[in-house]
This record gives structure tokens, C-alpha cells and sequence, in this order.
């Protein structure tokens, strides 16, 4: 049976009170709540997001072609901005959170919200125009089904992330372990900046790389129409890249290890090195270190300038890192990697879990026209 989103839910703006709440949690793509970069606001008039009740925010859903929308399915208290629209289901009789949260995470719901938006350059989405919504419900013992089949596959993804979290402790143990039995010593003497030039154009636009905050090479946002590649900087397989500037980067700092077989091209701003002697210093160890929150600290401590702050190529050389036996490396960098491949497999388990969302909602819209007609 068909029935409008404004039938079965009400908003709800419940004010957490607080002008500085440590736990502020933002919406990402995969439809979850995680920690926001929103730092120094006066979060007095954030709202909170009650246990089963959803949050969302309907900016952006032209430009992103996606509804960031999640539902609190913890006992935590979750707060989020005041932009956002938060909302309960008041007909619990004919709809449960978990069924209709599956209904959100699907792509067609995202299609047809990208459809709803306005002519503005963000394409917002009304609440109004939300509430009207239509979306095909079930009987609530076919939502039942269908939701544990849903929570099941959930109870495995959560499972492997535990474990996955377990070896992130010991990982970081292992670090910090080495960093109290290893002298640290400046990196400057095992690095050396590399300028090499894409002069000869072997690398076209496709090899184009940008850096994020989140310690990688990323996609190029640039328009690259009639740019000249020639001054690009080559970042070969186990090289380096980072951004100068520090300031307006959420205290971050952005860099990347080139961990790829394939050489990639990125801006000539940026600056690009290597290690110079990889049988004493592990380029991958080295990344490990560079990845940590402490680096991120140390470079935004040492970071020099008026306007923009920037932390240059002597400042890196200067960067301590315990250095251990090279076979003690290989080990820690063995642990790291099992650590990131199992991260980007957790990721992919998330990414396919959303997937099946739509799959068993036509399930259990099928089952239930079947029932109608029997």
C-alpha cells in the first residue's frame, strides 16, 4: 500500500542545550552518522537525534544526486547540526524504523529525491516537497522478514569490523612500542625532493592527482580543459606528494604515498619526494608515521607564515621517526597493510549491504501484492 513520508513521520527539534558538545556527528555517503569537522561553533542549538528517529540534510541533493540521510540505531545520544531535519515515525503500526530506513538507503530513493529538488545551484530538497513522498509499505510481519534478513547481513559486517578494529590496536601498539625502544632520527637524511617534469606529455589528463586530508591521491577536481600538462610533477610507485599549506585543511595536512604500480602526475605546486635509501627506510613504514594524528599535529605546530600557513621542505626534513631494523619494519608494515586491506573489504561489505536494500524491498513488495492476490 502506498503511502506519502509525511503520513508517517513527524519532525521533531529537540535542542541538546549544550554551547560546546564534544560528540557533533555529520551524515556521509553511506548513509551513516560519523564524527564532523564542525569544530568552535556553539552547538546550544544542535539537535538530537533520538534513539530510532532519523536525521537528514536536504541541501545539496541536486549537486550530490544522493539524500544524506541516517537513522540512530544506538542507544548513544547523537547531535547534529540545526540545519539538518530530524524526524520520528509516528505509525509504528504500519512502518518500522529498520524497513523504512532500508527504503532511504536505496538507490532508486536517491534517484527519485534528485528528481524532487529545485532549479537551484545546490538543489535542495523542501520538506515539504519530502513529506510528499510517496513509498510502497507492506504488511508489517513481510517488513519483519525482510528487515532481519537485512540485520542480519549488518550483524556479519559489524563482526568483521570489530576484528578489524582489534588489529588496529595492535598495530598502533606495535608503533608505539617502537617509537619508546627506537631513537628517532630526522627523516632528512633518508628523503630527497623529486622535481621530475611530465615534459615529454607521456602522462595525459586520466593520470591527473589531486590530495585529500585523508592521506591520499585522489580524483583531480580541477577543470583540466586546455590545461598544460608539461609542468606537472611525475609521482612514481613509492613516492611521496604533499600540500605545502596547512592553514584551512582542519588541522590536516595533505599527503600521499604513491602505493600503486603506476606512476601518477599531480600539480606543480605540490611538493614531491622519495626515499633515497628504501633498504634502510621502508617507504610504507615511513607513510605509516605520516598518517598518524601526531603528524598532523607536529606539521600544523610547524607551520610558518601570515596569511597562509605553510610547512615547507626543510621543515620535513626535519621530521623524527624511530627507524628500526629493516626486518622489524617489514613486519609493522605487514600488520598495516593486512589492516588496510581489511578496512577497504569492510568498506566494500558496507557499500554491497547498501545495494541489497532495494533488492529486498521489491522482495517484500512483491510477497505482499502476492498475498493480496491469494
Amino acid at each position: 500500500m502506498k503511502y506519502k513520508i509525511g503520513d508517517i513521520i513527524e519532525q521533531i527539534k529537540i535542542k541538546n542545550g549544550n554551547p560546546n558538545h564534544p560528540n557533533i556527528s555529520g551524515i556521509n555517503i553511506l548513509k551513516q552518522f560519523m564524527p564532523s569537522t564542525n569544530v568552535g561553533a556553539d552547538t546550544s542549538k544542535y539537535l538530537v537525534v533520538p534513539r530510532n528517529s532519523f536525521a537528514c540534510n536536504l541541501m545539496h541533493v541536486g549537486r550530490d544526486e544522493r539524500i544524506p540521510i541516517a537513522m540512530n540505531t544506538t542507544g548513544d545520544e547523537i547531535v547534529v547540526s540545526s540545519a539538518y531535519f530530524v524526524f520520528q515515525i509516528t505509525k509504528t503500526e504500519i512502518v518500522l524504523p529498520e524497513y523504512l530506513n532500508m527504503i532511504f538507503q536505496s538507490s532508486e530513493f536517491d534517484r527519485y529525491a534528485w528528481f524532487c529538488t529545485d532549479a537551484s545551484i545546490r538543489g535542495n530538497l523542501d520538506w515539504t516537497r519530502f513529506c510528499d513522498i510517496d513509498i510502497d509499505l507492506p504488511s508489517i510481519e513481510i517488513q519483519q522478514k525482510y528487515v532481519a534478513v537485512y540485520k542480519a547481513l549488518l550483524a556479519n559486517q559489524q563482526s568483521f569490523e570489530n576484528g578489524l578494529e582489534d588489529l588496529k590496536l595492535v598495530c598502533d601498539a606495535t608503533i608505539e612500542k617502537i617509537r619508546q625502544e627506537t631513537p628517532s632520527k630526522p627523516i632528512g637524511t633518508y628523503i630527497q625532493q623529486t622535481a621530475n617534469k611530465n615534459v615529454t606529455l607521456r602522462y595525459d589528463v586520466d593520470s591527473v592527482r589531486g590530495l585529500s586530508i585523508e592521506k591520499k591521491f585522489i580524483e583531480t577536481k580541477a577543470k583540466m580543459d586546455g590545461v598544460s600538462l608539461k609542468n606537472y610533477l611525475v609521482v612514481e610507485p613509492d613516492e611521496f606528494a604533499y600540500v605545502t599549506v596547512t592553514s584551512r585543511n582542519g588541522d590536516k595536512i595533505s599527503l600521499a604515498h604513491n602505493n600503486s604500480l603506476e606512476a601518477i602526475i599531480c600539480s606543480s605546486s605540490y611538493i614531491t619526494f622519495k626515499v633515497t635509501s628504501p633498504e634502510k627506510l621502508i617507504p610504507s613504514y615511513l607513510n605509516m608515521f605520516f598518517r598518524r594524528d601526531e603528524f598532523d599535529r607536529y606539521s600544523r605546530f610547524n607551520s610558518w607564515g601570515s596569511a597562509r600557513e605553510t610547512f615547507n621542505w626543510e621543515d620535513m626534513q626535519e621530521v623524527k621517526v624511530p627507524i628500526p631494523d629493516i626486518n622489524i619494519q617489514r613486519s609493522i608494515v605487514d600488520i598495516y597493510n593486512a589492516y588496510i586491506n581489511r578496512r577497504k573489504l569492510n568498506e566494500h561489505l558496507k557499500q554491497k549491504i547498501k545495494d541489497i536494500c532495494p533488492i529486498l524491498i521489491n522482495g517484500a513488495i512483491k510477497e505482499a501484492r502476492m498475498s493480496v492476490k491469494i
